[in-house]
């Protein structure tokens, strides 16, 4: 079985988005503050997922294709 990774980062972010590396860093602040994370905690795809109103289902394909 496939380890398919639990974080998601400004490049991820990136790449789904279609947007910059730094746009992708400003929402995971943004995310971070929606959820009441500090800024060592990680965001995970199902949140990014429910913030972004991304169907779940396409960002853990992204992930799977880049794991």
């Amino acid at each position: 079985m496939r380890i398919v990774r639990a974080c998601i980062y400004p490049k991820d972010i990136q790449r789904i988005t279609g947007r910059s590396e730094r746009y992708g860093r400003k929402l995971l602040n943004d995310i971070k503050a929606h959820f009441g994370k500090k800024p060592y905690q990680f965001i995970t795809a199902e949140e990014f997922a429910e913030y972004s109103g991304i169907k779940e289902e396409i960002v853990n394909q992204y992930l799977e294709k880049v794991s």
